[in-house]
């Protein structure tokens, strides 16, 4: 990266239950103004904007910001599946680095129905048409549950056919991710659960009982970034730079595999850390702090392994050893992550870049990793959109 660019500030406000959101207009907003106020800028400072969400009509992000002013500044639509509030990160972070622009605004929010994703388009071809095509061939699909947690129950089962992790310990994943969010005032579900719990709470799809799925959330997160003369001539402090970043979908071979691990985006997980790290010239191994796509605990586990955070086939040992919580190697997800704080699609993402965020300007109470100078976001959509992003402390 050749220019450096920095988060000015981040904002989001608390997640909540499809019965209990607000509109997506008043979520973004809310969600803008307070990271207006964490950078201390005017709205009219931002020179563009990238809206991101996946349950909306066009130009929802134009509705959102219009509520912070009419400024004519572009403002672009962003739709790449759960992995949007990441893309539009990525897209501001090119503008900026480019020299487009010295400010640019990443924004995400979702208003969500109840209940489990379903396609809103029937009349047209499916873009995940391929890939339920080649899940048909490697696991037997119910027609009457939602496609999506059967991609992630056939992977899970493979993970365990392969390296023969236990129930039990894809349950504790759950449980570490309530405790994590019980110190999380932004999160949807806050109360503790036992390993009894989720493995008896009502099956969903395979092996995949309701408390190892993320909920339907309503919400919204955002955050500023800003070339360092920006930051300088306007005040920013606090500031927290991106070490490296990139966005990657599949390869040619994804349905060559014949492997549900891949078709739920473990390999571009895989590659886009790898570019990560070799960009920023960064150990895995020396980054504690961690913000990872947990839409179910099985992608939890295949990110563990892709994201280099514990050796292939290595993620029991990992969960057992507890190196995947406070007191271990790596602090994965404190804020709660999907699974508890909520997974409003569009809005993920730039919840994760607030978390870590703030973790790095030692701002997460109760939650702080201590002493942590790197963090790693990971976001992904099915289909596929993979985002990692590295951030460091500036000192």
């Amino acid at each position: 990266m050749s220019r450096r660019v920095l988060v000015a500030g981040v904002g989001m406000i608390p997640f909540a239950k499809p019965s209990a959101g607000r509109t997506y207009d008043e979520m973004g907003a809310g969600a803008v103004s307070m990271v207006l106020r964490d950078a201390g800028l005017p709205y009219d400072t931002v020179q563009q904007v990238y809206a991101g969400y996946v349950y909306g009509d066009s130009t929802c992000g134009q509705r959102v910001v219009y509520r912070s002013g009419k400024t004519r500044v572009p403002v672009i639509n962003v739709n790449n599946n759960c992995a949007s509030g990441s893309s539009a990160l990525w897209l501001a972070r090119q503008a900026v680095e480019s020299g487009a622009v010295e400010c640019a605004l990443a924004l995400g929010f979702e208003q969500m129905p109840p209940g489990a994703l379903s396609p809103k388009w029937t009349d047209r071809p499916l873009p995940l048409t391929d890939f339920a095509d080649t899940l048909r061939t490697l696991y037997d699909i119910d027609p009457g549950l939602s496609l999506t947690p059967q991609y992630f129950a056939a992977a899970g089962r493979e993970y365990q056919e392969k390296y023969g992790m236990r129930p039990e310990t894809f349950a504790k994943v759950s449980v570490k991710a309530r405790a994590h969010a019980a110190n999380n005032p932004y999160a949807v579900f806050r109360d503790p659960i036992t390993e009894d719990d989720v493995l008896s709470s009502p099956r969903i799809a395979g092996a995949l009982t309701r408390l190892q799925c993320c909920p339907p959330t309503c919400g919204a997160a955002a955050a500023i970034l800003c070339s360092e003369e920006f930051a300088r001539r306007h005040g920013v402090r606090r500031a927290v730079a991106i070490a490296a970043q990139t966005l990657q979908s599949d390869a040619a071979d994804v349905f060559d595999r014949s492997s549900a691990i891949s078709l739920v985006g473990a390999d571009v997980t895989r590659a886009a850390a790898a570019e990560v790290y070799e960009r920023a010239g960064v150990d895995p191994r020396d980054i504690p702090v961690v913000e990872l796509h947990d839409c179910f605990t099985v992608n939890e586990v295949l990110c563990y392994e892709g994201l280099g955070l514990c050796p292939e086939g290595g993620a029991e040992e990992f969960i057992l050893s507890g190196d995947n919580t406070y007191g271990g190697r790596v602090v994965t997800n404190p804020s709660g992550g999907l699974l508890s704080k909520g997974h409003p699609l569009g809005a993920t993402g730039l919840a994760q870049t607030a978390e870590i965020t703030w973790q790095l300007r030692g701002e997460a109470g109760a939650r702080q990793v201590e002493g942590a100078t790197l963090g790693l976001q990971h976001n992904l959509g099915l289909g596929t959109a993979g985002v990692v992003t590295l951030f460091e402390k500036v000192s």
